[in-house]
């Protein structure tokens, strides 16, 4: 009934009133209480008894106890007893093999596969983790549930080595490649975006299951320590709190390639960095995919860009001046230019702070970066960046 197979304790067999007391004298012997982690793979059957068991374990230890890898049936025995809610239950994930399959697409994170006629796979690099996928997972599903456009999410699938999210298949395209293909509707579809990011930044969502913005970027801070000076950390630190809690939804890469068109309708795909807070946050980032790439001298941002988005480096430029005329209702050029001045010095802070959430390996290299930006550009500006951030 418990076995320990490299160093994890396996629960195997059936469980009932006939072996519960064998069950829980094994099971006390071989697990840790200070990491109490149950292998179900091998459990076929577990009853009241067995489960007064775990419940037993759960009340000789302040940690949490995990069950894992626990197939379909055990965990309707979970869920309808309420134990999941005792426990942390998490089911076995099943394997999707995903050879001979269509691919349909790929980017930084992984490959889509098509499964059938309504279910595609986005299988991730092996070096993407499980918890941050499952993590993806949860703010699609989150964001559904609340009523914001998005594709449906599935489970989490195993797929060789890697791990896969299944979601529905939208027999459509992407909003950057509809832009592209059918400038007769230039406008509308421009319309439509404008609709959808101001749906976001309205939501005024409050729901756990989303970090906020400002505690990403707070945690990111002190990153910067080994290579800026306390006086500098705690200016970025200030500039951070700045930032409106006005429960907008922010998805971070909210540019044309990663909205669908499904029956007219725009759709949000590619959920990994979700979080709630200042809708500025989000408009910088648009402004950074849509006009402040473009200009960047290394011709292959570009052309990245124009990849990733299925749209011309020209196009992605009268798009970004088209969106942010419409959602910020201002027209004159000068005064948008001075809008993207303002939105630049927000980009630098994110380029900053984006760089500092690295692995240190990469924050060592992007120390002239930060420096640079933050010496040059942010200190010197500070004061117009803080009034911006604050009543934006």
């Amino acid at each position: 009934m418990v076995e320990i197979n490299n160093n994890k304790v396996r629960i195997t067999g059936r469980i009932d009133s006939n072996n519960a007391k064998q069950f829980e004298d094994e099971l006390f012997a071989a697990v840790d209480l200070n990491n109490p982690v149950l292998d179900a793979s091998e459990l076929e059957y577990i009853s009241s008894a067995g489960l007064r068991v775990l419940l037993k374990l759960k009340k000789s230890t302040s940690s949490a106890v995990s069950v894992i890898n626990v197939n379909s049936e055990i965990y309707d025995i979970f869920t309808v007893t309420g134990f999941d809610s005792i426990l942390e239950i998490k089911k076995a994930l099943r394997n999707v093999d995903v050879s001979g399959c269509e691919i349909i697409g790929q980017g930084g994170n992984g490959t889509v596969y098509r499964l059938d006629d309504d279910t595609i796979v986005k299988v991730y690099k092996p070096n993407v983790s499980l918890e941050k996928i499952e993590m993806e997972r949860s703010f699609a599903k989150t964001a559904l549930v609340n009523g914001i456009p998005c594709v449906i999410t599935y489970d989490v699938v195993k797929c060789g080595d890697s791990y896969g999210i299944v979601f529905e298949l939208l027999k459509s395209d992407t909003l950057g490649h509809a832009i592209s293909n059918n400038p007769d509707r230039y406008d509308e579809y421009v319309d439509k975006y404008v609709a959808l990011a101001k749906e976001l930044h309205g939501a005024n969502l409050n729901d756990s299951t989303f970090t906020t913005i400002k505690s990403v970027l707070h945690d990111r801070v002190p990153n910067l320590k080994k290579w800026c000076s306390d006086e500098e950390v705690a200016l970025v630190d200030s500039l951070v709190d700045e930032l409106p809690d006005d429960g907008s939804i922010i998805h971070g890469d909210l540019h044309p390639g990663n909205i669908m068109i499904q029956d007219g309708e725009l759709l949000l795909i590619d959920m990994p960095e979700v979080t709630v807070g200042a809708k500025i946050w989000d408009l910088t980032g648009i402004y950074r995919d849509l006009i402040s790439a473009l200009q960047a001298p290394d011709p292959s941002v570009k052309a990245l860009l124009e990849k990733s988005t299925g749209m011309s480096g020209e196009l992605l430029k009268k798009t970004g001046y088209e969106f942010f005329t419409r959602y910020t209702g201002i027209t004159d050029k000068k005064e948008l230019e001075t809008y993207f001045k303002k939105l630049g010095l927000v980009y630098a802070l994110n380029v900053v702070l984006v760089l500092a959430g690295g692995s240190a390996k990469a924050v060592q290299r992007a120390e002239p970066i930060i420096q640079k930006l933050l010496r040059e550009t942010i200190i010197p500006n500070e004061q117009t960046l803080r009034s911006f951030l604050k009543n934006s």
